[in-house]
């Protein structure tokens, strides 16, 4: 009986043990490494320093495709206030925008009969807060007033190369505009009413500005072409580029 017992008493301990051995491997098999679970600092450092070199190279880019979208507006604006002008011109002889009495600017002619928002006369260069008002809307465009208001469109001998309008800029260190509706806002040469005189263009690092010319067709060209002074030979665009007729005095 004693010797039975005993080895009843081996069988039954060893599936026992064989269970407590099979649950240590188990839980040494599923034990976390902490040695390959955890970034070391060099690692941190290599993803940091990766995030910062494709940062610095996103954000030209993203700026790049910024400014051009301003300068497609821009000139878009200056479009439709050439298609505008195109209307009014047609419906008024081809007279430049009337001299009335009391005085009205060339914008209120335009708006609203023929420009519904105030909008289209800001420049997404322009830094404003928009507004629908008569008086205050900001105003970044301004027409060429060298003899040209009250006059007719015959009076230009060079359409494609007169300009027409253009963004008026005040005289400060970067772009900004200061034009109301409720005051006429002029472009003569480089000097802007009511700004003054600009120090550069309004994009591609100052370098260039947007322009509608006599025959509506917008184009961006460069702030040295913009402001070219006269040579004195009359077939010379910077001649007519300002004045419709005759070259600058």
């Amino acid at each position: 009986m004693g010797f039975k017992q005993a080895a009843s008493a081996r069988t039954i301990s060893l599936p026992q043990n064989k269970s407590v051995m099979l649950r240590c491997n188990t839980m040494q098999m599923s034990r976390p490494k902490n040695s390959s679970a955890a970034f070391t600092l060099i690692e941190l450092l290599v993803v940091i320093t990766i995030i910062a070199i494709l940062a610095s190279i996103a954000l030209p880019v993203f700026s790049s495709v910024q400014e051009r979208a301003r300068i497609i507006q821009d000139a878009n604006n200056l479009r439709q206030i050439g298609i505008a002008t195109q209307t009014y011109f047609n419906d008024h002889d081809g007279i430049i925008f009337a001299t009335t009495t009391p005085a009205t600017s060339w914008m209120q002619q335009l708006h609203p009969k023929y420009l519904p928002s105030w909008k289209i006369f800001q420049s997404p260069f322009d830094r404003r807060s928009p507004l629908e008002n008569d008086a205050t809307s900001p105003v970044s465009y301004g027409i060429n007033s060298n003899s040209i208001i009250g006059a007719s469109t015959d009076k230009i001998v060079r359409p494609s190369v007169f300009i027409l309008f253009a963004p008026t800029q005040t005289s400060a260190t970067s772009v900004a505009f200061s034009g109301v509706a409720g005051t006429a806002v002029t472009v003569l040469r480089a000097t802007s009413a009511p700004g003054g005189t600009a120090v550069g263009g309004t994009h591609t690092k100052r370098k260039r500005i947007n322009a509608l010319f006599g025959d509506l067709h917008a184009e961006s060209i460069t702030w040295t072409i913009f402001t070219q002074a006269t040579t004195g030979t009359p077939t010379d665009d910077a001649n007519y580029r300002w004045s419709p007729t005759q070259p600058w005095p």
